[in-house]
């Protein structure tokens, strides 16, 4: 990702996903690369790595130790993420009914004045 904008935004889409999935079945580092990628993400481990860790560090998630040397660390979600969880999903549904709603009213806007430009030219 080159543009500082659209990573500054993709940010928090990621930990929000990343969220989602603790909270179902625990994570670990691979699987989220592999998860995200699905979706279209093109992250590498040093991006998702120190954001796991971020996020263990302000309480969202707890990482448990692999058992073998060369196992997956899992992340999975904490009471605070959880919370977090829950406020977040509360944000992107009114985001997403308004941002919706101003999609479709200006689609429909739209097509409803060009059947009025089409209607005047038509009664010429």
């Amino acid at each position: 990702m080159t543009d500082p904008v659209v990573r500054e935004f993709l940010l928090g889409f990621w930990k929000i996903h990343i969220l989602h999935h603790a909270e179902e079945q625990g994570v670990y580092g691979q699987w989220m690369l592999e998860e995200l990628h699905r979706h279209g993400y093109r992250l590498s481990p040093g991006t998702l790595y120190p954001l796991l860790a971020r996020m263990a560090r302000r309480g969202w998630l707890r990482a448990t130790e692999p058992k073998r040397s060369r196992g997956a660390r899992v992340y999975r979600i904490t009471p605070a993420g959880s919370e977090v969880l829950k406020r977040l999903r509360a944000s992107l549904a009114e985001l997403q009914h308004e941002v919706g709603r101003r999609r479709a009213s200006a689609s429909s806007a739209r097509t409803s004045n060009s059947r009025k430009t089409r209607s005047t030219r038509e009664s010429r």
